[in-house]
């Protein structure tokens, strides 16, 4: 600073009406020079200090999922032996202030999955509204990310159908989300866990094709760290957009009964950790259900034992079921970073039409390798 106050003392002759610049800046007395230079650096400050208090209320995140798969299922709408990209996720969560949030993900794979806004309503975690697009909130596997999930085929068969993941042709490919409004919040010292919604139904980046809504309930109990019980249950009246295999009472463009139900429980230890889940549902006249029993066990520092049994009836009167067994293997290596290998024998109905992609009557075997980024 003292050799850019050097610069302003005037020669003799032209004393007042001198100019010199510094930092840019047209001054006139070494007064008002020096008041202006303070000032551009407390401007340069304020502006470094608004710069980071935006940067520190954003959050940015993301994850890739691709590998390759073979299957010699002998229906050629599912037979494959292809490198393949899953999912590539980005989202953005931007904390408005302490109490309002908003969140936007894209799938770069497929569309637009979420697009949300929360406030809390209370001082603790009792309450908070959530409004516009999200997974809602049946079952256990459903809420959670692919990123998190220890299986490449991510959720149970029972899940993915149910939820509205993608086998379901009446509900079609909707991702497990929907438009609508949810309350949830923890009670009890963060013991119950609950979530309630008013849904669509319909599913995701569309307006609702009926005038009914789907009413979802989520209690979540959890008598430790390690331990939850999940129970969740869903009302509603879906309009089916393709015809199905698995209800072939119902046409494209009805109305029609769309109730689901869940039961699970869910341990995460050091050790190791267990999720089991029964679900059941009715899609007009036809019923199904099933259950997942999936565990994964360290072995040692990063690698890990996957092993999952999954069963499904997509119509518990013809009996159109498919058990799916799954043993496998993933590896750490970055936090968030993963390789998953992983062998499935899927034991499939013989009553099971041909013309359903995932089934057709015949036993088949999968083999997945996968690699995770995350950040």
């Amino acid at each position: 600073m003292a050799a850019a106050l050097l610069v302003l003392v005037p020669s003799a002759g032209h004393a007042q009406d001198c100019k010199h610049t510094v930092c840019g800046d047209s001054l006139t007395t070494p007064g008002y020079a020096l008041m202006e230079f303070k000032r551009s650096l407390h401007g340069d400050c304020c502006r470094k200090n608004v710069v980071e208090g935006l940067a520190s209320r954003i959050e940015l995140h993301g994850y890739a999922q691709g590998g390759f798969e073979y299957n010699n299922q002998k229906y050629a709408a599912d037979e494959a032996n292809t490198f393949n990209i899953k999912r590539v996720l980005f989202w953005a969560k931007a904390n408005v202030t302490d109490r309002w949030s908003f969140l936007f993900m894209h799938d770069f794979k497929s569309v637009v999955q979420e697009f949300y806004t929360d406030y809390r309503l209370t001082r603790g975690k009792e309450m908070t509204v959530r409004l516009g697009q999200f997974k809602n909130s049946y079952s256990m596997e459903n809420p959670l990310s692919p990123a998190k999930l220890e299986l490449v085929e991510v959720y149970s068969q029972g899940v993915v159908y149910l939820a509205g993941c993608g086998s379901d042709p009446l509900f079609g490919v909707q991702y497990g989300r929907d438009l609508g409004m949810m309350v949830y919040g923890d009670l009890f010292n963060n013991h119950l866990h609950y979530e309630a919604a008013v849904m669509n139904g319909q599913g995701i980046n569309i307006n609702d094709k009926n005038t009914q809504k789907d009413a979802i309930i989520k209690l979540e109990y959890r008598p430790s760290k390690e331990f939850r019980i999940v129970a969740s249950g869903q009302k509603g009246t879906g309009h089916a957009v393709k015809a199905s295999a698995y209800c072939p009472s119902i046409n494209v463009g009805d109305n029609y009964t769309r109730d689901r139900l869940s039961l699970g429980a869910e341990y995460s230890g050091k050790q190791f950790s267990m999720r089991g889940e029964y679900l059941a549902g009715k899609d007009g006249d036809v019923g199904s259900r099933g259950w997942y029993a999936t565990m994964c066990k360290p072995l040692c520092k990063n690698l890990d034992i996957i092993g999952s049994y999954d069963y499904f009836n997509y119509n518990t009167t013809l009996d159109y079921d498919q058990t799916n067994a799954t043993l496998g293997l993933q590896y750490w290596f970055f936090p968030k970073c993963r390789f998953q290998a992983q062998y499935t024998r899927c034991f499939v109905s013989d009553n099971m039409p041909a013309t359903v992609a995932i089934g057709g009557g015949k036993d088949f075997n999968r083999v997945q390798c996968q690699v995770q980024v995350c950040f």
